[in-house]
Order: structure tokens, then sequence, then C-alpha cells
């Protein structure tokens, strides 16, 4: 590719680089030690979420180098930057975790900025943690530049005693010292040995489930998203996502190109065939909002009742990234999705071929038992189910993967955060057969809508994850496992029914025929509503306020502007 030929006319880059009254800001370039010619080339915007806060961004600035050379081999301009990212692993179980989903809107908002301010003409963006692999898929169809996106990889899973563990286990390691099960030396052994490399979680947690809709959704090179963050075979991936996204500059082809309806529902068809993290049903809205495409919670889940459950993959099932990849990658599962009807093959991919063009030499890999064939599913409906009801109107999800009761009634035990609902959990102040309601943690009365991975987790470590179910306007880990309802809205602190439900109200949950409901009639719901009292939260500055103020739903992916169907102009074409 001679990136030579490739006319500035129409390129961002044209206004800081093109004419004598760019002059000032091509001297910064020569500052940085750029030639002529590379200023001439476009310049091309090489995002990462590196930092040190844990081993799922550690190893992407290492990554970013080799990015950087292939776009220097096919005549590019590479210019390297940085944003944050919160990882949930520690943010989990305290105040940080508020912190984690507003991260989101931080990281497609400050890749925008810096690709704004600077005229980068396209990017290439790399990620490893729950909430950076949307930010920076929410940035890429923002813009609306020729992108492509590189997920950093997985961890490797950790051995204790002759089995294999993930962080999940740790978890629930701690449910279980708290009931005496096991003692502080085997716990400190667990945590020692779960996570022994640089990568993000092992299971088809959050990261690997969105990792996954990168692949399928054509943001991200086959098999690129597979490889474990550990495996130097990863550079070759990365060196071709560098030299690709010169191709992709040539033809024009963009995010919105990409991601389109049916690209959308491609990738909710992945996550519930995986059993994914329900977090993904917030996330695929929120993509499908910077392009202007509606697709919320409910368009989500009507892809989910039609998909089968395939990838028997941890928290439900027994096997972790690193062997998918290697009984076939993703493609095997898109493959054998694909040829039983449920993907769109028509799909434009980053590769400049269509999803099935891609797919055509994929050959099935009998020798595994990784991913099952479609039409022999583990089982006919998909591992995430949502559900609505007149507890929640705008509807709710729950994970189903791994469960063999889908049906759950009992009395509700209400907590108004989560820390009380933990501290419950922690001294078995439950009763089996309870409802667990924990409300007033949605994306605006949280504020930030936190994961409540230590209470399920505890839960399950205490032999209670079939005994007992919970409910919560918050979200649940990709970790979590058991009766576990996540998203319900209208959130408790805009006066939704979570937020009228008492000790002792009688709480159905049909994850088969997807209701969720309580025995109250409309007239008593409606006398609640009046004497309801919004409450106010320890948030009354910073950054968490700030988003409070302006974010919307969780049926429409907790968004915090208007969209792409509201835009005036686009940043590529300016």
């Amino acid at each position: 590719m001679d990136a030579k030929v490739i006319s500035k006319a129409k390129l961002p880059s044209r206004y800081v680089t093109v004419g004598p009254a760019r002059a000032p800001h091509r001297s910064y370039l020569y500052a940085m030690g750029l030639s002529a010619a590379e200023i001439a080339q476009p310049l091309v915007g090489v995002a990462s979420c590196w930092n040190e806060a844990a081993p799922c961004n550690i190893s992407l600035m290492r990554q970013a180098q080799v990015v950087k050379k292939g776009v220097a081999a096919a005549n590019g301009t590479p210019r390297e930057f940085c944003t944050i990212t919160v990882t949930d692993g520690i943010a989990m179980g305290h105040q940080g975790m508020k912190s984690s989903l507003v991260s989101r809107e931080v990281i497609a908002d400050s890749v925008e900025l810096t690709m704004r301010g600077h005229c980068y003409d396209a990017l290439v963006g790399l990620a490893g943690c729950d909430k950076s692999l949307p930010g920076m898929m929410m940035a890429m169809v923002r813009l609306n530049v020729p992108s492509i996106f590189i997920y950093g990889g997985s961890i490797l899973p950790g051995s204790y005693r002759g089995r294999q563990i993930t962080v999940q286990d740790v978890f629930e390691a701690v449910g279980q010292h708290s009931v005496g099960t096991i003692g502080d030396a085997e716990l400190l052994e667990i945590e020692q040995a779960a996570c022994p490399s640089a990568g993000s979680c092992g299971a088809q947690f959050t990261a690997n489930t969105m990792a996954t809709v990168a692949e399928a959704i054509g943001l991200a090179l086959p098999y690129s998203c597979g490889a474990p963050a550990p495996y130097e075979m990863r550079d070759r991936f990365n060196f071709a996502s560098g030299e690709k996204i010169m191709e992709l500059i040539a033809k024009n082809i963009r995010p919105r190109d990409i991601v389109t309806l049916k690209a959308l529902e491609n990738a909710a068809t992945v996550v519930s065939a995986t059993g994914g993290s329900t977090n993904a049903a917030l996330h695929l809205p929120a993509i499908a909002h910077e392009a202007g495409i509606k697709f919320d919670l409910f368009d989500v889940a009507k892809i989910f009742e039609k998909t089968p459950y395939i990838a028997d993959l941890k928290p439900g099932g027994k096997y972790v990234a690193k062997d998918m990849f290697e009984a076939g990658g993703i493609p095997l599962l898109m493959k054998t999705l694909l040829d039983h009807g449920y993907l769109h093959g028509d799909c434009l991919t980053v590769t400049g071929r269509t999803l099935a063009e891609n797919m055509q030499h994929v050959a099935w890999n009998e020798h595994q038992d990784v991913v099952r064939p479609a039409n022999k599913p583990i089982t006919q409906t998909g591992g995430v189910v949502g559900l609505k009801g007149n507890l929640a109107p705008e509807g709710a999800i729950v994970k189903v993967a791994g469960m063999a009761e889908l049906k759950f009634s009992g009395p509700a035990r209400c907590f108004d955060s989560e820390e009380e609902c933990f501290e419950a959990v922690t001294h078995r102040n439950y009763r089996e057969g309870e409802v667990l309601v924990i409300r007033y943690e949605g994306p605006r009365g949280g504020p930030g809508m936190r994961e409540m991975l230590s209470t399920t987790a505890a839960l399950y470590g205490q032999g209670m994850g079939g005994k007992v179910a919970l409910i919560t306007d918050g979200r649940f880990s990709g970790a979590t496992r058991g009766f576990c309802i996540g998203h319900v809205g209208p959130e408790a602190a805009v006066g939704g029914p979570i937020g009228l439900i008492r000790d002792g109200d009688v709480i159905s949950i049909d994850a088969v025929n997807g209701t969720i409901e309580v025995a109250l009639s409309d007239s008593e719901l409606a006398a609640r509503a009046k004497t309801w009292k919004a409450r106010t939260t320890d948030y009354q500055s910073g950054a968490i306020w700030k988003y409070a103020q302006t974010v919307g739903s969780a049926r429409d992916g907790a968004v915090t502007h208007p969209g792409g169907a509201n835009e005036t102009h686009c940043y590529a074409d300016i």
C-alpha cells in the first residue's frame, strides 16, 4: 500500500499538515522527530488503554508499538496516545465500582477529543478491560473515520490443585471462607494462583464477551480477539491491523459501513451463543446509539430468545477463552452459527470482505468440545434472557447459561445499597427462598450502575446460588452465576417499581417465558408511587455527579449524549 497516493483533500489531517497557514502546526510535528514525508502521510491515531491498574491493560503499550510498525510499513504515520480504564475486578465490592460504567463514557469522549483536536485520519484502538472495549468501539463509530479494534487478549487460567481456576473462583472462595468451608491459608493459595499472567479475565465475562462481539460485529480482524495476551503471535494481528488501516483509508471503509443493524444482531447472537455477559445488553445499544441506530435491550433480547447456547465457557461451563482459541477461535463459533442461519453473512468487515467471505475457509474442528455445532446445542435457547413485567416495564436481563432451574418465586428482602446486602449476606442474615433486592444502584441512582459480583459470589460460595434470587437496577459482573437479574428498569432513583416494593412482597421470575412480576395490583403500585420520595446520593460534585445529570436508562444503553441520529456533522467529514 503506497500511502502517497492517498489524497489529503478530504482527510481531517489536512487541517494541521497542508498549506502555508499550517506551518506552526507542522513545526510541532517536526519537534517530535517527524520528517516532511511522514507529515505528508495520513496520520493514524493508535489509542490504547494502557496503564498499571490491572493485568488486562499492562501489555497494551507493548502491543501498540507493533501496531505502529504496521502503520509505518504501509506508509502511514502513527500517533500513539493513551486513555483511562477502571478495572472492575479491583473496583468491585466498594464505592470504586461507581466509577466503572462512567469510565466507558470517559474513554469514548477522551478518544474523540484527542482525534478531533489533532485531526487524525484513522484510528486503531487497543483495549482490554470490561468498559474499555465498548468505550473504544463507541469512539470509533462516533468519529466514523476508518478504524480497527484490537483486543489486548485474555489472561491464562490459573492452576490450583490440579484444576483450572479464574478470578471468579477467588470471589467465590471469599464466600466459602465466610462460612468456614476454607481457611485463611487456602484462601491465600487460591488468590495467589488465580491470575498467572497479563490479560483480561479468562472466562466469558464482560471483556471476552465484548471481544467476541468485536469480531462478530466486524471491527476486529478474524482470530485477533481470541489469542491470549501472553502469546507472542498477537504481534501478527497487531502488525496486520496497522497495515490494514491504511487500506481502509484508501477504500474509505468506515465504522458505520460496518456497524449496521444486521451487524448488531450478529453481535447479540454471539453473546447469547457463548453464554456471555449480561453487560452486552448495555453496551450493544450504546454502540448502536453512536451510529444513530435504534437497538435497545428488547431488541437484544429478541436475538437472545432465538439463539442456541453452544459454547461451553465459564462461568456457566467449564472452558476459558484460551481453550476456545485453541479449538478454532471465534471464527469457529461464527462458522457454525452462519452455516445454520443464525448470522447475517452479508455484513461488511474491516477485512474489506463480508463476514461470509471471511468464514469461507474456516473448517469445523471435530476434535474439540468447547463449541458445539449450532444444530446440536447445549440448550436450544440462548445463554442470556430478557425479562419484562410490572416490576421491570423497561426490561431486565438474566444469564441462564449453566442454570438448571429457570423459575423462581419468593418474598422480597429489600436493600437500598449493595453494601447493605453484602453485609446481610456475609452474616447469613437472609433466608432460603427469598428474593434479595438491591436498588438505588442504577445509572442515575448509584450513580454509575455498579456490578454486584462480591455479593453474588459470596452467595454462591455459601452454597446458596440456586436457593435465593437477586435482582437489582444495577448490574451483575460477567462472572456472576445463579439466579441474578440486573438492569431492572425504570430504576429506583426515578421512581421505578423496584423502588416501590417492600419486604415480603412476592416476586416471581420466569426465565422461560421472559417475565418478572411482583404480586401487586396497578392501583397499589400507583398508591405507593404517590408517597415515594427521591433519594439523594453522596455524589453531589465531580465526575460521577456530572455523569448522573446526563445518563439515560439502561434500556437504551445508559448513554449520555443525543447520539448519531442527532448529528449535524460527522468528524470524518469535517
